[in-house]
């Protein structure tokens, strides 16, 4: 597996029992900002539903945090951060219209179909932990 898929699932996130990519780790990736990319989002409310994306709870942003080791995770923010399924992670490429967006999405969905399979390869251990986070 190449590195740059490597670095692309370790940006996916289990949140509300969904595999998630965060709006700031999606933009860096796209090659537009943040804020960029969160507009294009509020131009195109049809195309994102909440099967799509989701807005974090300020628990679940603790709770993200403190999973990371650096203190400087995501900066200071001023509004709660967007999650985007693989679902929504590909339709942002789409609203984006960039070169760059329609490529890495391509990258975007390899990661979670390949993080899918190492789910489904390693069942077992999946339960084993949803357990334990259900726990903590």
């Amino acid at each position: 597996m190449s590195q740059e898929l490597q670095l692309l699932q370790s940006r996916i996130h289990s949140i509300r029992g969904e595999k998630v990519m965060l709006a700031s780790d999606l933009a860096e990736i796209y090659g537009v900002e943040t804020r960029a990319l969160n507009q294009a989002v509020k131009r195109n409310p049809a195309r994102f539903p909440s099967r799509f994306m989701f807005q974090l709870t300020a628990e679940e942003v603790s709770n993200l945090k403190s999973q990371f080791v650096t203190s400087s995770w995501g900066g200071a923010r001023r509004a709660l951060p967007y999650a985007f399924t693989e679902h929504g992670a590909v339709m942002l490429a789409a609203v984006l219209n960039s070169q760059r967006a329609v490529q890495m999405s391509l990258h975007v969905v390899q990661a979670f179909v390949n993080l899918g399979h190492l789910m489904m390869e390693h069942k077992e251990l999946s339960k084993k932990i949803e357990a334990l986070e259900g726990k903590v």
